[in-house]
């Protein structure tokens, strides 16, 4: 007698709204699900291109009601050409070198987190993390995952990106950088390295997370050109008069479903 296998059903939730981390005054709410057993890859794959993003073993998108600030972007990593300003940026960071290291986490990396947080993000909740938070923010993954840690010649480690490997790509997951080398705008280095690094790997896209056009602090992501953005359920080219204006077209909410 034949045996049918059973998949085992996903539950999403939606949580509670708190204050929004990016626009002030508004109030943001999140729809999560676990990525765990051994569907979690596929599931995250999935979800990537739905534009989910990951942190722990959760998968999560914003559904705040009223608001599409948040918008999931991409680099079209094969037909990246850098900026002017990028290529300085590379030229500039020259002597620097990025090593990919398996999701462990290291005083190192925790003593320059530390630095970056109260620097740039002194107010924020992750400021207050400790070690072992930091610990858990690295290696609590069911995925593929790695760091990148950036070091100058004399072996000193200047900035770090934990990152997750996705079929069609990279996926940036949260970067970190000595705040006294401000001028070597090293968050910028370090996605012009991964997409090098996805070039090498003859993958697609590096994913950015979320562009939000209102916020200064996110409104970066959209000078990587080629982009593309999740916007009305289909992925499609960023315009370079939406990348800099940051206007777009309504778009109604796609509800997602990825299994």
């Amino acid at each position: 007698m034949l045996q049918k296998s059973f998949r085992r059903p996903q539950f999403y939730y939606t949580t509670a709204a708190l204050p929004c981390p990016y626009l002030p005054g508004r109030s943001e709410r999140k729809i999560v699900t676990e990525l765990t057993g051994a569907d979690a890859e596929a599931l995250h794959d999935r979800l990537s291109r739905a534009g989910f993003r990951r942190s722990h073993n959760i998968a999560y998108a914003p559904v705040c009601p009223g608001c599409r600030a948040c918008i999931p972007i991409r680099i079209d990593a094969q037909a990246f050409r850098p900026s002017r300003t990028q290529r300085r940026i590379l030229a500039l960071n020259a002597d620097l070198e990025g090593f990919e290291v398996p999701p462990r986490a290291t005083a190192e990396q925790f003593a320059l987190f530390q630095r970056y947080q109260a620097a740039r993000h002194g107010d924020g909740d992750m400021a207050a993390m400790g070690f072992y938070d930091y610990r858990a923010m690295v290696e609590d993954t069911p995925i593929e995952t790695l760091i990148v840690e950036v070091r100058d010649p004399a072996d000193a480690l200047v900035a770090a990106c934990l990152t997750d490997r996705v079929s069609d790509g990279l996926s940036a997951v949260y970067s970190f950088f000595d705040p006294a080398l401000a001028r070597r705008s090293l968050g910028t280095w370090m996605i012009l390295w991964l997409v090098r690094r996805a070039v090498a790997l003859d993958l697609p896209y590096v994913y950015l997370g979320y562009w939000v056009p209102e916020s200064r602090k996110m409104s970066y992501k959209a000078r990587f050109r080629p982009s593309e953005i999740l916007w009305g359920g289909e992925w499609r080219v960023l315009t370079e008069e939406e990348a800099e204006k940051g206007l777009l077209p309504a778009a109604p909410r796609v509800t997602v479903s990825a299994g």
